[in-house]
């Protein structure tokens, strides 16, 4: 059985995540991660990407999904403002898609959700997609998540237009219907 973790970066981390994040150029992940959007990373060499890095406390905020102690994605989140209103915001992405498809993007938000309303004052976690992305929302879905919002055609991808997709779960659905 394979072990899916969520933990801090650590230094072996960084050649993936530099591949991943820099070293690739149009990776798939990113067709899938607001693939609408410019701010996309800029090349840097590894050397300096590790530099970069260590130089920077790892943020509890943003884990390791961990496979079997391999670093294969991250997990995101932020307090929505104002700041201690109990709104959170979740990400993540699995880098290879090798893991696609197999119920770790899954795993990985469950425990992140767990997570996230055991480590937070929140109220209410969202998670904000797109309508193309058909595997988040049913992952979240399974999670517990229910759609919250879908803004028609929020998005230009590709000459076609795209919902903007916000799900969300509240503490008390999650701690009475924990799966």
């Amino acid at each position: 059985m394979n072990a899916l973790t969520l933990r801090p970066r650590q230094d072996a981390d960084l050649p993936v995540l530099w591949r991943w994040c820099h070293a690739e150029e149009n990776p798939e992940w990113m067709q899938w991660d607001g693939p609408y959007f410019d701010d996309k990373p800029q090349p840097i060499s590894s050397e300096a990407y590790r530099e970069k890095a260590q130089a920077v406390t790892p943020d509890p905020n943003r884990q390791i999904i961990a496979l079997n102690g391999q670093c294969i994605g991250m997990v995101s989140r932020y307090e929505e403002a104002p700041t201690g209103g109990g709104w959170w915001e979740l990400g993540i992405v699995i880098y290879d898609p090798q893991h696609w498809g197999g119920g770790l993007g899954r795993e990985a938000l469950r425990q992140w959700t767990r997570r996230t309303f055991n480590e937070t004052n929140a109220h209410v976690i969202t998670l904000t997609t797109w309508s193309g992305n058909e595997r988040m929302i049913r992952s979240a879905v399974r999670v517990g998540y229910r759609e919250c919002a879908r803004i028609p055609e929020a998005r230009e991808w590709q000459g076609r237009r795209w919902d903007s997709v916000k799900l969300a779960l509240l503490r008390r659905e999650w701690f009475r219907e924990s799966p």
